[in-house]
């Protein structure tokens, strides 16, 4: 494939090297300067970028290296928009649970496009790479659904739809900024498509107030007004997790439940989908994906050091190939292998051999990256 999603692709973030994170402890402690840890993030970034050309990525990324949350250090950028404290959340492992209480954030006021966000950081990273630079962004869902109407201010929005209308405006700000300055891939993180594939995150939002079947649809009516302004060269996708953090997850259940809307109703060019293991289900609800989409599945693991094989691969790429066509397929890793800063339980060597895997495996079976 000459555009995005690429043959060969990845979610987008990769372990922090020691020196970032010992800088970014640095700079909690009012050691050194915002200054001078951008200067050793732009180290890092150089480093992550020639890791994946060497690996002959199409798709490049910074790995995240600026971010703590994948979510919070865009969503928090915005106006109107505050995190307090933390909900507990249970993540689960191979070996058991794990708590996590990510921050929470809240709108407190009307949510607005204030700056570019991602502008400087695009910027760089279209500066020091040949390939595609690809812009990973938390989906515009992510301030709805953990808190629900409860964490959006009623003074701001006593009505819905108005919260819905500014976010998409504030998407759509962002959009045209990364546009404006080159960029013709954007990836939307989206962890709410895939939680209400679990039964026990729809009865969630139902105890909050919310419909979790009518949710879907009003998230790709979200999603399609933040993208719905795109130049035409701008190419958008949506990743859909089920929880990354220290190798565990939260959601569990296959795409069934918003298959049809996922793939008919939400104006996207390409989803990545987990496809790790059968927390994900089975390949069916692929039947529904239109004659015009992508879907990179993600067969590669990032929680576990084991590595997958060639021929377990192709495998599951020919089980997948009986609900969709074999040309509309991508691959990739099911996830980031560093979603937060604290990056999953995997070596770098490990991350390295399964991205050398998934290039491998896609020149394989499509004849290209």
């Amino acid at each position: 494939m000459q555009q995005p999603p690429f043959r060969a692709d990845h979610v987008g973030s990769f372990l922090r090297p020691k020196f970032l994170l010992d800088a970014r402890e640095q700079f909690r402690n009012q050691e050194i300067s915002s200054e001078q840890l951008r200067e050793v993030e732009d180290r890092a970034i150089r480093d992550i970028v020639k890791f994946q050309e060497d690996l002959g990525l199409e798709g490049i990324t910074d790995g995240e290296y600026r971010r703590t949350y994948f979510h919070t250090d865009f969503l928090t950028q915005l106006g109107g928009v505050v995190t307090e404290g933390g909900i507990n959340v249970s993540f689960k492992t191979a070996d058991g649970s794990i708590n996590f209480a990510p921050p929470v954030m809240k709108v407190e006021g009307k949510v607005s496009h204030l700056r570019s966000i991602q502008g400087a950081d695009f910027d760089f990273l279209k500066s020091i790479t040949n390939k595609t630079p690809k812009v990973t962004i938390p989906s515009p869902t992510m301030l709805h659904f953990r808190g629900g109407r409860k964490a959006i201010s009623e003074e701001a929005y006593p009505e819905m739809e108005d919260f819905y209308s500014d976010v998409a405006k504030a998407y759509q700000e962002e959009l045209r900024s990364l546009a404006e300055r080159g960029a013709s891939y954007v990836q939307l993180d989206d962890t709410n498509l895939a939680y209400l594939c679990d039964p026990k995150m729809r009865e969630g939002a139902r105890q909050r107030g919310e419909d979790p079947d009518a949710l879907p649809r009003r998230y790709a009516q979200l999603i399609n007004a933040a993208i719905a302004d795109r130049p035409a060269g701008l190419r958008i996708c949506v990743h859909l997790c089920r929880g990354n953090f220290k190798s565990a997850w939260v959601a569990e259940g296959g795409y069934e439940p918003v298959a049809e809307v996922l793939f008919n109703e939400l104006d996207v060019d390409g989803y990545f989908l987990e496809y790790d293991d059968e927390r994900s289900g089975d390949f069916a609800p692929l039947r529904h994906v239109p004659k015009n989409k992508t879907v990179v599945l993600g067969l590669v693991t990032t929680k576990l050091q084991e590595m997958e094989t060639k021929d377990e691969l192709k495998q599951r790429i020919e089980e997948a190939a009986r609900y969709m066509p074999l040309e509309q397929m991508a691959l990739s890793p099911q996830c980031g292998f560093s979603s937060t800063v604290h990056g999953n339980d995997i070596a770098f060597d490990a991350q390295a051999a399964k991205l050398r895997l998934v290039t491998e495996v896609a020149q394989d079976v499509w004849g290209s990256l």
